[in-house]
């Protein structure tokens, strides 16, 4: 028999809880699936992490702090960076749907690890922004680049079109790259 090696076990656990989790939030995910996906058993799963709703805190901060390091801000070119948020979130559906679990479940998870936002809210503070806050201008921005993806898919179908199509999803990045570079632009234009 091979010896156990903790470190891989729980990165395995962590991985499969947080794509159980973005798939069925907190309430309905379940310790045996997360167990069976991570290939080990639930007395593992509760040794390393407690509780469920510790494992699910511990998922959550990993996909913020993993978007934070792929996506960093970028407060020279913030439209830029909405566009990156917006290919993050194409590629990644993971983050935004456990985010989205955290808001409507647990809203005290939510504002971890603020370490994550402390570090964007600081990278973006030099940006003239005034009378936006840091803080307002960093919600106004993931709402931006996220919109896409937390529309109902009749309205994004309402035209007939395919919202799946590539076509129409660079031009909706560029649309998010367009109303960010609009609203950075808006405050200096008074």
């Amino acid at each position: 028999m091979s010896p156990r090696d903790a470190q891989a076990t729980k990165a395995q656990i962590l991985r499969a809880a947080l794509s159980e989790f973005a798939e069925h939030g907190n309430a309905g995910g379940r310790i045996e699936r997360i167990a069976k996906a991570a290939g080990t058993n639930v007395r593992m799963i509760y040794a390393y992490y407690g509780s469920k709703d510790k494992l699910f805190e511990a998922a959550l901060a990993k996909a913020i702090t993993s978007m934070a390091a792929a996506v960093p801000p970028r407060p020279d070119d913030l439209a830029a960076w909405a566009g990156d948020l917006f290919d993050y979130h194409r590629r990644e559906p993971t983050t935004l749907r456990i985010n989205m679990w955290a808001q409507l479940e647990r809203p005290q998870s939510a504002s971890e690890p603020m370490e994550s936002y402390l570090a964007k809210t600081t990278a973006v503070s030099a940006t003239e922004s005034a009378p936006l806050t840091a803080v307002d201008l960093l919600v106004l921005i993931y709402a931006v680049s996220q919109a896409w993806y937390l529309t109902p898919v009749g309205l994004l179908r309402a035209d007939g079109r395919d919202p799946e199509d590539p076509k129409r999803v660079a031009a909706h990045r560029e649309a998010v790259v367009t109303a960010v570079t609009r609203l950075l632009n808006s405050k200096t234009d008074r």
